[in-house]
């Protein structure tokens, strides 16, 4: 089927004659053949989003709806690939048209030239439905490849053996009809599971910020926003390299190009702890810079959380990261523009929220199709960059009513060195509740006591800043003072994490439980000596709490021994540290 173009307004085309088209039909526009997708239909009339540079197209030339939705190729050979935002895959295109995109040019996601070695988990008459395994392919080594039955299909297998299969050859038969190991999805579909499971395991980042104080569950949902420079792409690179994730999706949406040139080359080059190798052996990367088609960015956050999914109903853990939704926001905010709609707060369309709401309600932890009941969890933290940092615009708001958990970057900290630049007043988390036996049974029953404990110290901290503004610090008491030197070692020695440095990279929950104890350890006793009579300044002055800061430098496999060791030279020397006698105060005089 087929129209002709009435009107050209940007990445907007508006082509007449296409009543027997559907909406989010694919199509190809102009003799070009520049890929584009339906938005919106007024009778015969169609509206179509291009997703490449439209300049040049004229009036009156041919659309040609290809009769399905936008959809990207699932299948071997995803991984350690790099696409743009509508799945084509950027190796390729550089080979056909060098290093600037040629438009109008067309290749498959998958290399359809590649064997891969196909081993079979069922024999023949084994009797499959949608989601069952039939065979697994060894990807990468940190990847195996599980093909699955395709959605839709059951019955009983046939011709299933083992070999080198390309990825749209035939591996079985299943009721006479060809299975292998490519399939297709659309989009703006979500994959189907069987069952979501509640959020009470957490995703361990090694991040001491996150993983104590605010931490995400598997298949939940977070957000970063915070201004330029603020750290979020440090925060990014952390997450991807250490949190417990088996698939990285990575969607750079509108990000300027040398930022994600960094990406792309830092990446295959950031080793992955888990095996040693390129962190790229675990991850697929989304690219659609801000030079490319705005409409693009639109497209490109579904790709990602498509090929998330994929990979979550193989009963993998999946973390996909995309920065930033707000260029994504922008993409809606100006496709809405051009289709003349009602706009609503700073231009933004009505349906910016549900949008949001519906890109974010795809993470979860589910029991997947098929006949094993495997689990898989798909969690997304989505960057946003609110201009001036501003969190009150509209794209950052209309996430925070979505989101669980709230990391919010604080420029201040930035500058002060301070990283991860999490501000610990203004983040939360609403997963804490839900996991809370979770971590009672994993790390210690005390582990959510002493979290509370430390938060507490920081809030009274901000409270006892103002007095200090006000009228100084000597109006406080040696009570009071001890609490400010507390908190001043939670955010120097746990809080403040060094992303390369090869030890506190990296704190396991143990190590976080015994950083906490140790903290909370020299507060309580401190207070009792203080309240036996003991001088502040000797208190302030201990021995062991340089020992106390420098834990986090500690490998995981001392932390215990010198944990017990600084916990024994702490209460040794606030038992032998001065008292307020007679002699202690004529020398203070003196």
């Amino acid at each position: 089927m087929s129209g002709k173009i009435q009107k050209v307004s940007g990445p907007l085309v508006v082509a007449s004659g296409m009543s027997d088209a559907d909406m989010f039909d694919v199509v190809y526009v102009s003799e070009k053949e520049l890929v584009g997708e339906i938005i919106e239909m007024h009778g015969d009339l169609a509206s179509i989003q291009v997703y490449e540079e439209t300049a040049g197209i004229r009036v009156g030339e041919t659309v040609r709806s290809l009769g399905f939705p936008l959809s990207v190729e699932l299948g071997p050979g995803l991984i350690g690939s790099i696409y743009d935002g509508i799945q084509r895959p950027l190796g390729k295109l550089r080979e056909v048209s060098g290093d600037r995109l040629l438009r109008g040019v067309h290749t498959d996601a998958l290399d359809r030239s590649k064997k891969w070695h196909f081993t079979p988990e069922l024999s023949d008459g084994a009797a499959v439905t949608a989601g069952d395994i039939l065979g697994t392919v060894r990807e990468t080594d940190a990847v195996v490849h599980r093909i699955m039955v395709p959605y839709g299909i059951e019955g009983t297998v046939s011709g299933l053996k083992e070999g080198d299969f390309t990825v749209d050859e035939p591996i079985c038969k299943i009721d006479g009809k060809d299975i292998t190991m490519l399939s297709r999805w659309p989009v703006r579909r979500g994959r189907p599971y069987r069952q979501k499971q509640s959020p009470t395991v957490p995703l361990p980042t090694g991040q001491r910020v996150i993983d104590t104080f605010f931490p995400i569950a598997k298949g939940g949902v977070a957000t970063v926003p915070g201004p330029f420079g603020s750290g979020k792409t440090v925060v990014q690179h952390q997450l991807a390299k250490w949190c417990d994730a088996d698939i990285v999706v990575y969607i750079g949406c509108g990000e300027r190009g040398n930022e994600m040139t960094d990406v792309l080359n830092e990446f295959p080059e950031i080793r992955d702890p888990k095996t040693g190798k390129t962190l790229m052996e675990r991850t697929v990367l989304i690219a659609n810079t801000s030079d490319m088609p705005v409409a693009a960015r639109e497209a490109s956050i579904y790709t990602g959380v498509t090929i998330a999914e994929y990979f979550r109903d193989m009963g993998y853990s999946v973390v996909l990261l995309a920065d930033s939704t707000s260029r994504w926001a922008e993409a809606l905010r100006e496709m809405s523009g051009r289709l003349e709609e009602m706009p609503g707060e700073e231009g933004y369309p009505a349906y910016l929220g549900s949008r949001l709401a519906g890109f974010y309600e795809r993470a979860g932890r589910v029991i997947s199709l098929g006949s094993d009941g495997r689990e898989g969890s798909l969690s997304m933290i989505g960057a946003v960059s609110p201009p001036g940092g501003d969190i009150s615009e509209p794209v950052a708001q209309a996430t925070l009513r979505i989101v669980k958990v709230f990391w919010g970057l604080d420029a201040g900290l930035a500058y002060k060195r301070h990283f991860p630049a999490i501000n610990w007043l203004s983040s939360y988390s609403l997963y804490i509740d839900n996991m809370k036996d979770w971590f009672a049974a994993n790390v210690s029953e005390d582990f959510t006591q002493c979290r509370h404990s430390l938060m507490r110290l920081l809030q009274d901290e901000a409270e006892l800043d103002e007095i200090v503004r006000l009228v100084g610090i000597d109006s406080l008491s040696a009570g009071d003072r001890m609490k400010l030197e507390t908190a001043r070692s939670i955010r120097e020695d746990f809080l403040h994490q060094n992303a390369f440095h090869e030890v506190d990279t990296y704190s396991s929950y143990n190590k976080q439980y015994l950083m906490m104890k140790l903290i909370l350890a020299y507060y309580e006793l401190c207070s009792a000596a203080l309240e036996d009579g003991h001088l502040l300044s000797g208190l302030i002055s201990l021995p062991a709490r340089e020992r106390i800061g420098r834990i986090k430098y500690v490998s995981e496999a001392e932390v215990n021994a010198e944990y017990e060791s600084i916990l024994s030279e702490m209460k040794k020397q606030v038992n032998d540290s001065e008292k307020a006698g007679a002699e202690s105060i004529l020398k203070a005089v003196n």
